[in-house]
């Protein structure tokens, strides 16, 4: 496998290493639309309760004299099918979730168990393992919640947009042009995140490596009274994993402040200008009600895609580093056009000027220039 500093600026550490997700998903087209019409449904049923709210106050309480029961009625229905859609969402995107792992990790070892044994004397079999469990979880937790949630957020802020749009253009215009400000800092500090999600994993393989390492020569390390060297050993893994998070927290978390700092700080400004055309009458009370609800949608929305970027750049990383053992190759392969052994076989064996060295020995021949037979019959 490629280690980290041959894949630092390779396409393996882009967003495009999802396409391998995709491609397992893609296998299931019929609970893909159940999902997607059910987050449809749901973003639709969520924006459709700032509406309800403003038919509350502009029709119930001033034009109907308070007679707020029937919006009230709407309000309980939309809130009924949005509990619906999301329960539906929940289901069919959680099945996905698991369905695509076990796909992934079904491939891995079957594609594992064609592999030469070199492969394993030059990867260590416990970060295989690691690759297996480590970063299929994060897969799993990103196909089962995290796309869904950057999907639903997606189409809430598009459909949340033109609702603004709809109720008070020019409030809307203004709102929409701290948008690309606010995403500003994914674009700039996504890169150094997406680097460094990709060295966290390589720190938990680490981790997992060296356990089953020191679990697997047990026997040794008490032998020889190395349990100080290698508490010692685990501990400086163990350490240099923390940093490597603590620095990935740290951009992130960065991040997600200046993004939600940009957002809310716009919606406050634009606030304040709709405060002020309701006290010139330009927009009624319900308007400017149903405004600030859905401009919260839409804020909480582009914030939870920030918060979700992490992930899915941690989700790429990991895909990345199984990608690497679905395409890893065989060294043996069967022949193109095999020959038939002998019917009924004679049973000879011949060596013919054989020569063979271990791959992590390779300055060492172990058999050279070695020739024998061994007729039918015959002891060796």
């Amino acid at each position: 496998m490629a280690t980290q500093s041959e894949t630092e600026d390779s396409p393996s550490r882009k967003l495009g290493e999802l396409a391998m997700i995709w491609r397992y998903a893609s296998a299931y087209p019929g609970r893909i639309a159940a999902a997607a019409l059910a987050l449809v449904i749901a973003a639709g049923a969520t924006l459709a309760i700032p509406w309800g709210f403003r038919l509350v106050i502009d029709k119930g309480f001033i034009a109907s004299r308070g007679d707020v029961g029937p919006y009230f009625q709407l309000l309980f229905v939309i809130v009924v099918v949005l509990a619906l859609a999301t329960a539906t969402r929940f289901y069919f995107v959680s099945w996905l979730g698991e369905r695509v792992i076990a796909d992934i990790r079904i491939a891995v070892q079957a594609n594992l168990l064609r592999l030469a044994p070199r492969f394993f004397e030059e990867n260590r079999p416990s970060e295989i393992a690691s690759r297996l469990t480590a970063d299929t979880a994060i897969i799993e937790q990103v196909v089962g919640t995290t796309v869904s949630v950057a999907l639903r957020n997606i189409v809430l802020a598009i459909g949340g947009i033109i609702f603004l749009f709809a109720i008070a253009p020019k409030l809307a215009a203004m709102l929409l042009l701290a948008i690309p400000l606010a995403m500003l800092p994914v674009i700039v500090m996504g890169r150094s995140l997406r680097n460094l999600s990709r060295s966290t994993q390589d720190r938990i393989a680490d981790i997992g490596a060296t356990v089953s390492e020191t679990l697997r020569a047990m026997k040794i390390v008490q032998g020889f009274g190395q349990e100080d060297r290698e508490s010692a050993r685990f501990g400086d893994v163990v350490r240099q994993g923390f940093q490597t998070a603590k620095r990935r927290i740290r951009t992130r978390a960065v991040m997600t402040a200046i993004i939600i700092a940009l957002i809310f700080g716009s919606i406050t400004m634009v606030m304040w200008q709709g405060a002020i055309d309701v006290a010139s009458g330009k927009l009624s009370g319900g308007s400017i009600a149903a405004f600030i609800l859905t401009g919260g949608l839409v804020a909480g929305a582009f914030g939870a895609l920030a918060e979700v970027y992490g992930d899915i750049v941690r989700a790429a990383g990991a895909a990345a580093r199984l990608t690497e053992l679905l395409n890893a190759e065989p060294e043996i392969k069967a022949p193109a056009h095999p020959v038939a052994l002998p019917h009924p076989s004679r049973g000879r064996l011949e060596f013919d000027h054989v020569r063979f060295r271990y791959p992590t020995r390779p300055e060492m021949m172990t058999l050279d220039n070695v020739s024998f037979t061994v007729e039918p019959g015959e002891m060796v």
